[in-house]
């Protein structure tokens, strides 16, 4: 794991930003296509802000959520709204979503199709994760119903989750998933974060801190 300290948080998103923009150039120039998961939630917004306007053939881009709640995009807590206002506009407009959400009345009813379109779009080429104080990362949430499947490395690609942390159900990429994607970035931010962060690596295993089954050459990125 390698952890990059910014001076201020401004500085991080920006910089943050190019290394995504210039990864997938580097991967665009020797495949067809790259493939970019991201999470949702407040703190990234600013990098995707920025990285909507870097000129890349975007066509060529497979954009999912790293893991979405089970709610429609008219909901204010949909993860696919966020991403389609922040992110999939200006010059990313051309990029190609990949769903974690169907209308369904529940995510196993939509499992296997959405399963498919990721499936479709791995090896990940990057993937931006962030995590919570509890530990969690995408939605691999410490005494949810499914964290050992979703840890295991026979995972399927995407699991159905439910977890006392969490409001409503959830569905995320798992594990291997996210382990196998070429480039694997967190972001994280304020000094509670960096402190979970250093209990998560001193962790006996990943059931306890979920994050720390993708530590692993991982980039981290933090400010306070």
């Amino acid at each position: 794991m390698k952890l990059i300290e910014y001076a201020d948080r401004d500085m991080m998103m920006l910089d943050l930003a190019d290394t995504l923009a210039s990864e997938l150039v580097a991967m665009l120039d020797h495949e067809d296509r790259a493939s970019l998961a991201v999470p949702g939630g407040t703190s990234p917004g600013p990098v995707f802000d920025a990285l909507c306007a870097v000129d890349l053939d975007w066509a060529r881009v497979d954009v999912m959520l790293t893991d979405e709640r089970w709610v429609p995009e008219s909901d204010p807590r949909s993860n696919t709204a966020l991403l389609k206002a922040r992110l999939l506009v200006n010059n990313a407009a051309k990029a190609r979503l990949v769903p974690l959400y169907a209308d369904t009345a529940a995510p196993e009813d939509s499992l296997d199709a959405l399963s498919r379109g990721v499936s479709d779009a791995l090896p990940l080429s990057i993937v931006l994760l962030g995590m919570g104080a509890d530990m969690h990362t995408a939605s691999l949430f410490p005494g949810a119903d499914r964290l050992s499947d979703a840890l295991s490395t026979r995972a399927p690609a995407v699991l159905a989750m439910r977890a006392p942390g969490a409001s409503e159900p959830r569905v995320t990429l798992t594990a291997p998933v996210l382990n196998g994607a070429m480039s694997k970035h967190l972001l994280i931010l304020g000094e509670a974060k960096r402190a979970a962060l250093a209990v998560a690596l001193k962790a006996d295993d990943a059931i306890e801190a979920p994050v720390k089954a993708v530590l692993p050459d991982m980039t981290v990125h933090w400010a306070a």
